[in-house]
């Protein structure tokens, strides 16, 4: 595992702060999250503020060309696609996807290409389609994907797009995400 990449919507902050909040602070790789929210929802910073709180790991707005480090986890600015190419993060401002922009798609995807079986996607609670493509593309490269038992999740249509799309390897209950992670955290070291 080189890189973990976590897509969710409606309900996705409350699932992100029990998530974060049972890694710890020795978490081996890099955590990208895009939670889709418009730029008028938030201000600046808000979502990494939040989360912060819960999480022993660092939480922060990813910046166009920085550099992607662990331990950390990045989210996806307002507004902005947020892709990792070469070991950095490359913002970009083109057309929505899944009438979402940031898009889990646009980010698994490059997850995908950029790190193929070291990359690993978890698909959350959410409405729409967005992240079933992405999550197919990081299985079909060799990566681990999980996405968040639909019946549990708040909204479950994201997660269960992805299933039916055959991008999830694992179907989990949320509690059961975060120890996943570490399991996989041991193996790769």
């Amino acid at each position: 595992m080189k890189i973990v990449t976590i897509g969710c919507s409606f309900g996705g902050l409350y699932a992100l702060m029990d998530l974060l909040g049972a890694l710890t602070t020795d978490f081996p790789a890099p955590i990208v999250v895009v939670q889709h929210r418009s730029s008028d929802e938030y201000d600046e910073h808000r979502l990494a503020h939040v989360l912060s709180r819960y999480s022993a790991l660092p939480v922060k707005d990813a910046d166009h060309g920085e550099r992607i480090m662990a331990p950390g986890v990045y989210l996806a600015p307002a507004d902005y696609h947020l892709l990792v190419d070469g070991g950095q993060f490359e913002l970009t401002v083109d057309d929505v996807v899944q009438y979402s922009r940031p898009s889990v798609d646009v980010l698994f995807d490059s997850a995908a290409r950029a790190y193929g079986p070291g990359a690993v996607g978890v698909l959350l609670t959410g409405y729409g389609r967005d992240g079933s493509a992405g999550m197919r593309a990081i299985r079909d490269a060799g990566g681990v994907t999980i996405a968040q038992d639909p019946e549990a999740a708040l909204q479950g249509a994201m997660p269960r797009h992805a299933i039916e799309a055959g991008g999830a390897a694992e179907i989990l209950p949320l509690e059961a995400i975060a120890p996943r992670l570490l399991e996989l955290a041991k193996v790769a070291a």
